[in-house]
Parts: C-alpha cells; sequence; structure tokens
C-alpha cells in the first residue's frame, strides 16, 4: 500500500492519497480548496495538484473521503468527485452537525440536515470496498460529534483526534464538541489497537519550528502524545483539554468552511444577481 501526503500550507492540513500500486485502486482523504481571505476567491491548486498525481499514475479512486466536517478549510470533495466520477463520504453524525450550523447560519431550507449532499453516511464500524483494499470507518467523537478514523491495513488517518505526539489532540470547544468524548475515542479505541499500527495526523503546526512531520505510531502516541498518553487520567485531560481550549482562538477559515462543508463541498447557491455569498453572523465565535 502506497501514501501520499499533500500538505496545505495555510490551513496547515494533510491530505492522503491511499492506493494499491499493483491494481491501482485508490482513495483521497480529507481534500483542500484554497481560499482567500482578502477577495474571498475560491480556487482549486491543491485539489488540482492531487488529481493531477492521480491521473499521472493512471489510479482509480473510489472513494473522497472526509474525517469530518472542517473548521479551519474549505472541503475539496466536490470538486474531486466532479474531476474523478468517485463518489464522497463522511461519517453519519454529519445530520447533527449540518442540524446545528444550518440554524446558525439560517440556511435549514438550503441544506436539509439528512446528509444527502453526500454519497455515503458512513456508520462506525462499517467497511467500505476500495477494489482491492478495504476501509475501516472507527467513530472517534470529541473533536466534533461526527469524527471519523479511517483504517487501512495497518495505517490510521485519525482527522483531528491525534495529531503528531509532541503536539497532541484536537480540541474540544466546538460546538457539540466534548473532551470525554475525545478522551473515550483515543483511549479505548485507538489506543487499544497494535502498536505497530501506523497513525497519519490530520494537520502538523510544526511545533517549535520543527520540520513536517505527519506519521507517528500507536505506541507512539500512547508512550508520548504530551496531552493524552495511556496512563493520563480522564480527569486530568478533560481538566487540561477544557482550560487549553479557552484559550485559542478560533480557525481563520472558520465562517466560510463550516458553510461549505456542511454541503459536501458545494458553494452557496448564487443569489438573484448570480453572485456567491458567504454569510458572516455576528455574536457566534
Amino acid at each position: 500500500m502506497e501514501i501520499k501526503a499533500f500538505f496545505h500550507e495555510a490551513s496547515n492540513t494533510l491530505t492522503y492519497l491511499v492506493w494499491d500500486p499493483d491494481t491501482k485502486d485508490a482513495v483521497v482523504i480529507d481534500p483542500v480548496l484554497d481560499l482567500d481571505l482578502l477577495t474571498w476567491k475560491v480556487t482549486t491548486s491543491s485539489v488540482d495538484e492531487v488529481a493531477a498525481f492521480i491521473a499521472d499514475r493512471g489510479l482509480n479512486v473510489h472513494w473522497v473521503l472526509d474525517t469530518h466536517v472542517h473548521a479551519d478549510h474549505l472541503t475539496g470533495m466536490a470538486v474531486l468527485k466532479e474531476k474523478l466520477g468517485a463518489p464522497t463520504g463522511i461519517g453519519a453524525n454529519i445530520t447533527t452537525v449540518q442540524d446545528l450550523f444550518g440554524g446558525i447560519f439560517n440556511v435549514t431550507e438550503q441544506v436539509p440536515a439528512d446528509g444527502r449532499q453526500f454519497d455515503k453516511l458512513i456508520q462506525d464500524g462499517e467497511v467500505l470496498s476500495a477494489g482491492s483494499f478495504q476501509i475501516e470507518a472507527i467513530a472517534t467523537p470529541g473533536h466534533t460529534p461526527n469524527c471519523m478514523t479511517y483504517k487501512i491495513d495497518d495505517a490510521l488517518f485519525t482527522g483531528d483526534a491525534l495529531f503528531m505526539p509532541d503536539y497532541g489532540t484536537g480540541r474540544c470547544d466546538f460546538p457539540r464538541g466534548s473532551a470525554e468524548d475525545l478522551y473515550e475515542s483515543v483511549t479505548q479505541k485507538l489506543y487499544t489497537l497494535p502498536g505497530e499500527t501506523r497513525v497519519f495526523t490530520g494537520h502538523d503546526y510544526m511545533p517549535n519550528g520543527r520540520e513536517l512531520k505527519f506519521e507517528s505510531t500507536i505506541a507512539e502516541q500512547r508512550e508520548g502524545n504530551i496531552q493524552l498518553r495511556a496512563t493520563t487520567s480522564r480527569e486530568d485531560y478533560v481538566a487540561f483539554r477544557q482550560s487549553r481550549d479557552k484559550t485559542l482562538k478560533p480557525p481563520r477559515f472558520i465562517l466560510p468552511s463550516l458553510q461549505v462543508n456542511i454541503r459536501a463541498g458545494a458553494l452557496p447557491e448564487p443569489e438573484d444577481n448570480g453572485r456567491v455569498y458567504f454569510k458572516m453572523p455576528t455574536g457566534v465565535l
């Protein structure tokens, strides 16, 4: 199994392309659209890079998956679906997130909270076929209620549940997030896997100026995650996470990202003048 990481510098996001070199079967996890916060222009250079790599190697992409509804970048899954003809998938609890943010942005009529915008709502424990290999879905809520880790062979794609051991775990202060849930997701699900299981993180913020890193192991996480080791108590982690989260600023892409991502990567519908608008509700952040 081959794995290629694409780093989106503006949001510190890792997009992963996973493929079987013999059969050319492939899956894309967490693709990114580009957004200029000055001009509000949306472009596709990041997904174009992924698509070009796929075309160059003649890969057959079976799925375009998101680990959760991201608050720090626009998902590129709709663009890749159009380019590649591959279906999109996300955790089934997307409906909870759509209901919540559909109300905040007052778009419940335009964005029904039933997940129909995605081709597949994935259940905890479900196994997806990608040709010659399979993708096991492991629900890991906490950062958001619909976070899903994908396991392919010995590799985990954890989204924002686990970062590199020297950075820790995802924040849990978004609506319906829960430090208690994330503790359970990591310690009772991910940390019970074999120590040699590889962990591919959804972001890397390169603490202390180190170089980009995105791969670790379950053993390294259990023994060295600075926020949540296997020996960390629930009480200590929850107290730390809640205190830490109070000091964090919202991601700079949060408002446009949520509006696009609950739509599976589609922009809001143009208004009667033909222009697309993002809503900026006051008093939310």
